[in-house]
């Protein structure tokens, strides 16, 4: 037991002067003030551990921590160790607790979370694309916040954020890539919930349905469109909107082509599987190369563009940096000036191709398989076997012949509804 004192005053403690050496002046309970020849005045408590040993509390100096504000600490270190609890050592336990709180905020579990998918699940543009979401959308907002503090309505006004952009599909992958992190906190001990599922009925509905894609009925307009804005594009620009329209290829998949994929003389054009959107998967890709078949015109268009872009690595080089691509959205923007913005993707050619086929009879399995949309669980290494090569090529010549013809005006066509993708 701590030897009985005199409890202090307000007047005692504020008029104790320093002396030649360290005294002290007791309040009782182990706690007394100790005054140092510079005159700083420190609070400290003297008390027997659980095993025993003597030791020392500190509370703070006066008068930042008063008598009163003292003796407060002084009683909650007793009622620790009544408890059989160290408080030195359950006041270190807090601070660590504290620091770990400190160190562990959203963007640094984010960055920690992005590097594992990026390693293990994610292709390099996914991962850089997600990284630059997250820098944009999520770090400046809750990026310093202890990851285990965040909460729902605070999730929700960060996400409404992003809706006021009119950014609703932006919106969706925010929240997925933010789940994903809240999931990993999880794992990781730091929170014991996900608050993303909570809002699903708190934040705008994207609208559905597929990529934009005008409907067969309006193909002959977008045709006259694009003959007749064909004089104010870059001829690069130009070939590439009409090899969407004539192929049945991802926007991607035709902009990132390198020349060496085309092999003009035998007019063979194979894409890697590692290029495909199958074969891009991390696990389990579809690993079996894809042959597009480009119809005469097709192969028209490309000798044409060899002229402009040979000497490059890609049929379509960044103007900047011709050991690059150009962007994805050169398909987009041509479209945007001929009037089709929000109507009309590089996506949608696909759609409008297969209504277009499926209008001329062709089988479906057929046009899946030019659209690589053939499962390798279905067709197995069959999937471009020669016996279905000569087929699908004689389907894209008709095609290509069918738009010719409705280009002059030689074709039709009644209104059939849209075709998804």
């Amino acid at each position: 037991m701590p030897k009985l004192a005199t409890p202090l005053t307000d007047i005692q403690v504020r008029n104790a002067k320093p002396k030649d050496k360290t005294y002290t002046l007791a309040d009782g309970n182990g706690m007394y003030l100790e005054v140092m020849p510079t005159g700083k005045k420190r609070w400290r408590m003297a008390y027997r551990q659980p095993n025993g040993k003597n030791n020392r509390l500190t509370f703070g100096e006066y008068p930042l921590v008063s008598l009163a504000d003292a003796r407060d600490k002084c009683l909650a270190a007793r009622k620790l160790l009544k408890g059989g609890i160290d408080p030195a050592k359950d006041r270190e336990e807090k601070k660590r607790a504290a620091n770990t709180l400190a160190s562990n905020t959203f963007e640094v579990i984010a960055r920690e979370w992005h590097k594992k998918k990026a390693e293990s699940a994610w292709q390099p543009q996914t991962a850089e694309q997600n990284i630059k979401a997250m820098e944009r959308d999520l770090f400046p907002q809750i990026g310093r916040l202890p990851i285990s503090e965040i909460e729902t309505p605070l999730m929700l006004e960060v996400l409404q954020q992003v809706e006021k952009r009119g950014a609703l599909e932006v919106t969706k992958r925010i929240a997925a890539l933010a789940s994903g992190i809240f999931k990993y906190a999880i794992v990781k001990g730091f929170r014991n919930y996900d608050p993303i599922p909570a809002l699903k009925d708190h934040l705008k509905p994207r609208a559905k349905g597929h990529h934009a894609s005008i409907v067969v009925a309006e193909l002959p307009d977008l045709l006259k469109a694009i003959s007749k804005n064909e004089g104010r594009m870059y001829p690069p620009n130009r070939i590439g909107l009409r090899l969407m329209l004539l192929t049945f290829v991802r926007t991607s998949e035709l902009i990132e082509t390198p020349w060496s994929e085309i092999d003009l003389k035998n007019e063979q054009w194979v894409i890697p599987w590692q290029r495909m959107k199958m074969g891009a998967k991390r696990i389990n890709p579809r690993m079996v190369d894809h042959h597009p078949f480009l119809p005469r015109q097709g192969w028209e268009l490309l000798r044409e563009l060899h002229q402009y872009t040979g000497g490059s690595k890609y049929l379509f080089p960044n103007r900047r940096d011709h050991e690059k691509p150009l962007s994805n959205g050169m398909i987009l923007q041509a479209l945007k000036r001929m009037g089709y913005g929000g109507r009309m993707t590089g996506h949608g050619f696909r759609s409008l191709a297969k209504g277009v086929l499926k209008t001329l009879k062709y089988p479906v399995d057929r046009i899946e398989r030019q659209l690589s949309h053939a499962s390798g669980e279905v067709y197995g290494g069959a999937y471009d076997r020669e016996d279905f090569l000569q087929e699908r090529k004689e389907m894209m010549q008709h095609y290509a012949d069918y738009l010719e013809q409705i280009e002059r005006g030689n074709v039709i066509i009644a209104s059939f509804g849209k075709t998804a993708a």
